[in-house]
């Protein structure tokens, strides 16, 4: 498995002709808090992405509002996914290229067996900028909404919008 990288989603941004977009370079940040101070005062929802794992190896990628508090029960309840819970690092590595705290939908890119679901909390779908860290915990990328989900389908996955 191809380890997931800045250069990759930068490439993979050109060859869709995504170019507007923007990024941060900070020290390495290990949480979602940690992220957010590096890039305090610009513009663009904060998010988190989380890689988890269901029933039968069904694995499942949820890009919410890193505000928002995950309800795996509910969740379980709006997908009908069964025994959900955080995938171990090991799966993230197998399935994404990617290390725990670096999770995105950018690490999609090397998901080569097109198992994914992805889900994407309703309450961040209507804002215009979201923020990612593009493979590794050392950039935030901006990137707009609509480009997102031109990404996300241009690499074959097509993300379902739910109500967390």
């Amino acid at each position: 498995m191809a380890k997931g990288t800045y250069q990759q989603v930068k490439d993979a941004l050109k060859k869709l002709g995504i170019d507007d977009y923007y990024v941060v370079d900070h020290p390495a940040a290990h949480t979602t808090e940690e992220a957010d101070e590096y890039i305090a005062g610009h513009e663009g929802v904060r998010t988190k992405t989380m890689f988890l794992k269901g029933k039968k190896k069904k694995y499942y990628m949820v890009i919410m509002d890193d505000k928002k508090r995950m309800d795996f029960h509910e969740f379980q309840d709006l997908t009908g996914a069964k025994r959900v819970s955080m995938a171990q690092p090991a799966a993230l590595e197998e399935q994404l290229g990617l290390e725990p705290g670096v999770v995105s939908p950018f690490g999609l890119l090397n998901n080569e067996d097109h198992n994914v679901t992805v889900y994407i909390d309703k309450d961040i779908v209507d804002e215009p900028i979201q923020t990612f860290h593009p493979n590794e915990n050392t950039h935030t990328l901006f990137i707009k909404t609509p480009d997102l989900m031109k990404f996300l389908k241009a690499i074959d996955f097509e993300p379902e919008i739910i109500d967390l």
